[in-house]
């Protein structure tokens, strides 16, 4: 059975489950079932809340979770941004599309689909049914937006130009520009975020707390979030549209709402109240042995000697905390006791976002723009012990902040052949300690870098900030031979537009090639990418 993937279907069939009609991207699961928590007439009939049906749906799509959707997350997050970002590697000789792909820059049509596919009935579709429903001062849209805005962003930063203003208004949708799509997204926040204040400022009551999988119905985390959520936005366009990027900073520094600033306000999708998943990092890399930690992030990790390391990965089999290189063509038999897993089980609650990028957002803000009142090592410093606390080796921040010695290796060793690579070169060398006699752009690196660690394990928002600054550096893959239109040494810089939207909305994706302002291949730069 072939799926309608286009966008004008979703209009008409607001619930199609859409990883029912895929192939996993692994072998053993190359059948997916339906997913029995997805929304049913009778479950929006049973208590008359339909919004809080689909606002629980939206949760489930932002990282995809759910019954038999491991392979589904697998191809959304780390054969993409988890790849890219230095954050896992692939150790699987061949998948059903062949054994070049992801990992080595090479476009899979299926794998780069697939996002797009998905989070359209997912996510969009869930949230027109929740505006349709309510009006412009309703806490279930504005909570609803944040949602879609914190699912889109992560697509419009993957493909660049996406359908999003019009969604809902036509058969064959129009895409928009990415610049367009940000703007909608500020504005879209900036609402969202009133509605919320508002409601906080009259009520501490928690609302549609059964439906909420993230802050149980606590508006104010909501807030919080949301306006993080819009600080992280604006820093993505602070190289193209550095006037715009200081107004919307300006706006979050003043938003009575504020920020996330300690670890109760981490952002995680959370086991229990009605929603039970396997963690499907733990099932990619566990259950499907498919990945393991990146050579980037071993540099990283053990060249600093970071206390997060054993709380991120678990010793290899063969011992010690290894990873192996992205884009490896042989190899593959000895990955698997040689490099280490995700330190995830598989009841682990989903992190979304961590409180501790709010310090390193606003120490770029401060160190670029002037714009905030701490100074930029004390935002530097709360960021890196918010991180260690939210890894819960709170203790050991101190010294990692006073070591002004360890840094990145000259060389990684490969720990299948014990070959020695030359990655000096490649990698940011860089210690934890502050130095505020350096300049600004080495004191933007060691911020980078640390953000980088911080951010683990969403890759897709590392790899947009490596995109985005440059920093901090990463371990080149094994070999440019396969990559489509990435040039040697570089990093990847976008997936391709979905073949089936070239199949089913011709005119509106070509509009969007031109609006890339380059070709559809893995090379050229979105629209913030520009540094």
């Amino acid at each position: 059975m072939k799926r309608n993937s286009r966008i004008s279907a979703l209009v008409g069939c607001a619930l199609m489950v859409s990883g029912a009609c895929f192939t996993s991207c692994t072998d053993s699961f190359e059948s997916m079932n339906i997913n029995p928590n997805e929304v049913t007439p009778g479950m929006m009939e049973q208590d008359n809340l339909k919004t809080g049906a689909y606002f629980s749906q939206m949760q489930r799509a932002v990282f995809v979770v759910g019954k038999d959707k491991g392979g589904s997350y697998q191809i959304h997050q780390m054969l993409n941004g988890d790849n890219y970002a230095g954050y896992f590697a692939n150790i699987k000789d061949s998948y059903n599309i062949g054994n070049r792909h992801h990992d080595h820059y090479a476009m899979v049509s299926h794998w780069y689909d697939t996002p797009f596919n998905d989070t359209y009935p997912d996510v969009m579709q869930p949230w027109y049914k929740i505006y349709e429903e309510t009006d412009e001062n309703s806490v279930d849209r504005a909570l609803a937006t944040v949602v879609k805005v914190m699912a889109m962003h992560r697509m419009t930063d993957k493909y660049g130009p996406i359908p999003y203003t019009k969604f809902g208004t036509a058969i064959n949708l129009p895409y928009d520009s990415q610049e367009d799509v940000y703007h909608a997204f500020f504005t879209e926040l900036e609402q969202a975020i009133d509605v919320l204040n508002t409601y906080n400022s009259a009520s501490n009551k928690p609302y549609m707390a059964r439906y909420d999988y993230v802050y149980s119905g606590n508006v104010v985390r909501w807030a919080r979030l949301a306006n993080t959520l819009r600080l992280r936005l604006a820093m993505r366009v602070s190289y193209v549209d550095e006037a715009l990027a200081r107004a919307e900073i300006q706006k979050c520094l003043d938003n009575p709402a504020g920020f996330m600033t300690g670890v109760a306000d981490d952002a995680n999708l959370h086991q229990g109240n009605g929603l039970t998943f396997t963690n499907p990092i733990y099932e990619v890399t566990q259950g499907f042995n498919d990945m393991r930690m990146s050579a980037t992030i071993d540099c990283y990790l053990n060249g600093l000697n970071d206390p997060r390391l054993p709380r991120y990965f678990l010793e290899a089999t063969n011992g010690g905390y290894h990873g192996i290189r992205n884009g490896m063509t042989s190899g593959f038999a000895s990955m698997p006791n040689a490099a280490s897993v995700a330190n995830f089980n598989s009841d682990s609650d989903l992190p979304w976002m961590h409180a501790a990028e709010t310090y390193f957002l606003l120490a770029e803000a401060k160190l670029r723009f002037n714009l905030g009142s701490d100074d930029v090592q004390t935002l530097y410093e709360k960021g890196v012990r918010l991180s260690f606390e939210s890894a819960g080796v709170a203790s050991a921040a101190d010294a990692y902040l006073a070591d002004s010695d360890s840094k990145a290796p000259d060389t990684w060793t490969n720990p299948v052949d014990n070959r020695n690579v030359n990655v000096k070169s490649m990698l940011t060398q860089l210690s934890p300690a502050w130095d505020d006699a350096a300049s600004t752009d080495v004191k933007l690196q060691r911020i980078m870098l640390q953000k980088w660690i911080a951010l683990y394990p969403d890759g897709c928002e590392a790899w947009a900030e490596m995109r985005r600054t440059g920093y901090p550096g990463w371990v080149t893959i094994n070999t440019y031979s396969y990559a489509s239109g990435v040039q040697s040494n570089d990093i990847i810089r976008r997936i391709q537009f979905p073949s089936t939207e070239f199949e089913n909305n011709t005119k509106n994706v070509q509009e969007a090639v031109t609006m890339l302002g380059g070709t559809d291949n893995a090379g050229t730069h979105l629209w913030w990418d520009c540094k």
